[in-house]
This record gives structure tokens, sequence and C-alpha cells, in this order.
């Protein structure tokens, strides 16, 4: 059993950020926080857990919220943690402090992701970013100092003003910190966000993703389309792997066997009611497909057991075209760029 818990305010919105987040709303954190308390205790008797594998707190901006309010939480699902867990916090490199960082480790979190899509200061005003490249490598080894082993970062690259060479010296800065886990996403230009009529930003070079993944490949794994690490993430990997998951906060989703379950994105709102989740369910079909997008996305692949006749003809022809092949009863792909494609193949 996974659990998000998701923070929804933010310092300053980014020109590409489409995720549920506010920056004038910070009056009604202690509301929120009673809100976000009340629903997880109600959640944690419908998914009746026993205990926790792992727990991801996103946003939004977690690092905007004082050490105080995650203790209240902690508190609440201390008797669900297991002693291998992983806790992931993602945090601003502006405001993730030395001090912040100490008090949320001391508090159980034991695994930090920064935001830093950058290490060009160029690059990070013209993503509308609110810190600089020195910020993000003094939040690194403060938590590093601090005695954090798993750390993430974030980057993004396929921006209209990317050159390879800035490229590369972003994954070469990267590379050179004290880390084990990276992301990274090609910029998306998506609805409700300042950057969404404004093509003109976007590089659209495809050649771009192939160029990353291959110096991140020196040295990181390669585990999904987007993610390379000496570290796996157990949260990524639950994910992937379709496992029950609570997902607390505004606009946070759950999902448990055949059910989705999506709370109020309305800050006001889910501070109201935050027990008014809407409820999807989803047939065998929906599951199956799920599962095939997500396994072709991983090198963890796909377990030829849940595969109908009918797809399994088609993973022949791919087979013997030599784009995915078998091993020990399970199917992988061979290009993780390519595996909305292969999916789609699969079930049409």
């Amino acid at each position: 059993m996974l659990l998000y818990i998701h923070i929804p305010f933010c310092d300053s919105k980014c020109f590409y950020c489409s995720f549920n987040s506010y920056t004038t709303k910070h009056h009604l954190k202690d509301e929120y926080i009673d809100a976000l308390l009340k629903q997880l205790k109600y959640e944690l008797k419908r998914f009746d857990v026993k205990s926790f594998e792992s727990i991801f707190i996103g946003g939004g901006t977690p690092s905007t919220l004082k050490s105080k309010y995650y203790k209240k939480i902690f508190k609440t699902i201390e008797p669900f943690i297991d002693s291998d867990i992983e806790i992931t916090i993602e945090a601003n490199p502006n405001s993730a402090t030395k001090e912040w960082l100490k008090d949320i480790k001391d508090i159980g979190v034991n695994r930090v992701s920064f935001g830093a899509q950058s290490f060009n200061d160029e690059k990070l005003r013209f993503l509308g970013r609110a810190h600089s490249s020195k910020d993000t490598i003094k939040a690194v080894y403060n938590a590093k100092d601090i005695g954090f082993e798993n750390i993430s970062i974030d980057l993004i690259y396929d921006c209209s003003i990317d050159t390879k060479k800035m490229v590369e010296a972003d994954i070469k800065m990267a590379l050179n910190l004290p880390i084990n886990h990276i992301s990274t996403y090609a910029l998306t230009l998506e609805e409700n966000t300042l950057f969404f009529k404004k093509r003109w930003v976007k590089k659209d070079d495809d050649d771009l993703a192939y160029f990353v993944a291959n110096l991140i490949k020196d040295r990181f794994i390669q585990y999904e389309v987007s993610n390379f690490g000496i570290y796996f993430s157990k949260h990524n990997i639950g994910y992937w792997q379709h496992k029950d998951y609570i997902g607390v906060g505004s606009g946070a989703v759950g999902f448990l066997k055949d059910k989705r379950f999506y709370t109020k994105s309305s800050l006001e709102d889910y501070i109201k009611n935050p027990f008014n989740t809407e409820t999807e369910n989803l047939s065998k079909k929906d599951l199956l497909i799920e599962k095939i997008f997500l396994g072709l996305r991983t090198i963890f692949g796909i377990d030829m057991k849940i595969l109908d006749t009918k797809i399994l003809k088609r993973v022949d022809i791919l087979k013997n075209e030599g784009k995915i092949y078998e091993k020990k009863g399970k199917i992988y792909n061979k290009n993780l760029f390519l595996a909305d494609e292969i999916a789609l193949f699969l079930i049409e």
C-alpha cells in the first residue's frame, strides 16, 4: 500500500506548471491540514491499511509548509510505517533551508526530490523558476550533510532555448552532485498554464530525449522513460506496478483494486468536505490497458499471463520485428521512448 500526500501551496507559479497549486492561499494552511488529516483517517479505514511501503509528499511545493504541519501528519500515520519504508518529499531549492531539511529528516522523511529543472540561470528564468542554480547546489549538499542518502533532482529539457551543449552541461552538473536519482521531463504545454498558447517556447526535438538518456545512462540505469537511478524509487515503481494507493489532499487521486478516487481540486471545497470524492469504476479491460501502458514504460516488463490471445498474436509480431523480447514469461520493451506506440499497437 502506498500513500500520496498533496501539498497545494507554492510561493510562485512556474510558467509550465499545470499541477493543482496556489500562490495566494497560504492563509488556509491550518484549515487545509485539518481537512487533510480528516480525510487521511477516513481513508485508512476505507482502504483497511495495515502498513505503508512508501509515502510520497508532493505538490505544489511541500517545502513551503513548516515542519510543524508534517509532525501532525506523521503522528497519524506512524502506526502504519514499515521499518524499511521509503518516505519522499518534494522540495524547491530556494525554500528547502538546512533547518527545514533537518526537521523533515528528524520527522522520518528519508528521501528528498529537488525541483532543479536546470543549472542554467537563463533557462530557470525562462521557465519561471524562483531559484538559482546556486540554490540547487547548496540545497543538495545541505541534504547530504544532514544525512539524506537518497536524493533526486528533476530536470526539464526541450525548451526553445535549449542547445545540446546547454543540456549536456545540466546533466554533467547533476551527475557531479551527491545524488542517486534523476527524473528528466520534456517540456509539455498544458492547459491553464502561461506557456499553453506559446508554441514557440518548445523546441520539439525528439532526438533530445535520446541525447539526455544516453548521457545519464553512463552513470545511472534508465528504469522508466523519464527516471534514472542507482536507487530506484519504491513509490514510482508501486504506481507502475498497479499497487493500491491512497491519495489525500485537494486534487489527489487514490486507487483500490478496480476503483479510482478523486478529491475536489478547489482548496475551499476540499476544506469544506474532504470526504467528497468522486469514484471511477475501472473495467477489466481498463486495468489491462493500464498495465500494458505502464509495463512498457519500465524495465520491469509485463507478465504474459495477463494477455489475451489477440494481444499475444501482436506480441509475436513485435518480437519478430525485434521491438520487444520475452524472458521468463514476461515481455520487455527494447526502446522505452516507443512505449506508447507499442502499447497502442498491442491493444488496438
